[in-house]
């Protein structure tokens, strides 16, 4: 707080929060420590960027007065984020009942026998809160290590999409030949059976036509066909 003077006030410098783009607001309190009606007037050596309510006004005596000051959006930051702006607040002892529309500028003439107090108030740009640091390779809303398992993952699926197309392991020569043989044997016997079926057929044929039993070639055809097919599917 400021000492001396018709008002106290609060803070001694101005802060804002600087963000690009953004607007930002800080306040002040007047605080009247005299029994008498005093006037005030805010000045800014840069009208254009700050905006000021409100910027005159009557502190009632032992009173409070709140005032708000606005720094408009910017497009750039100042170097090394100093700034050079500055406020001067102004106030003068005015007649019992003044009200804010009694306001003048000539209230605040300096006058032979007229005191007119001033205070400075410097201007402070505070960055706003950085964010918590995180490692370049985590972006926004995934933290180091679920980025490590995620990458890890992926490489997990692009080791098995990778195997899957990996060719067969090539068959020994023992079983080729194993293979080979079994299949000649098993074309051989589906064209003895065919063989067999062809005979039977005709076997059949003929004790028909002499209206007799069948004959022991024609039962020994058939074990053999029993036992050739039993030995095909065993095989099989």
């Amino acid at each position: 707080m400021s000492e001396g003077g018709f008002l106290e006030i609060e803070p001694k410098e101005l802060k804002f929060v600087f963000e690009l783009k953004k607007q930002s607001s800080c306040s002040l309190q007047l605080i009247n420590k005299t029994d008498q009606y005093v006037a005030f007037k805010v000045k800014t050596t840069n009208p254009k960027k700050y905006c000021v309510r409100p910027n005159t006004g009557i502190v009632l005596p032992r009173a409070t007065c709140d005032v708000t000051v606005t720094m408009q959006a910017q497009k750039e930051a100042p170097p090394d984020m100093q700034c050079k702006d500055k406020f001067l607040l102004q106030s003068v002892i005015t007649e019992h009942g003044a009200e804010t529309k009694d306001v003048t500028p000539e209230m605040f003439n300096k006058e032979p026998g007229k005191v007119v107090d001033e205070f400075k108030l410097p201007v402070l740009y505070v960055l706003s809160s950085p964010p918590s640091p995180v490692p370049e390779e985590a972006e926004e809303g995934s933290s180091p290590r679920s980025s490590t398992f995620e990458n890890g993952a992926q490489s997990f699926q692009h080791d098995s999409e990778t195997r899957s197309h990996e060719p067969p392991k090539e068959k020994s020569s023992e079983t080729l030949a194993m293979i080979s043989k079994l299949t000649e044997e098993k074309n051989s016997a589906i064209q003895y059976n065919q063989k067999l079926r062809q005979e039977l057929d005709l076997l059949r044929k003929e004790c028909s036509m002499h209206q007799g039993g069948f004959s022991i070639t024609l039962v020994v055809l058939v074990g053999l066909l029993g036992a050739l097919i039993g030995y095909i599917i065993k095989k099989s």
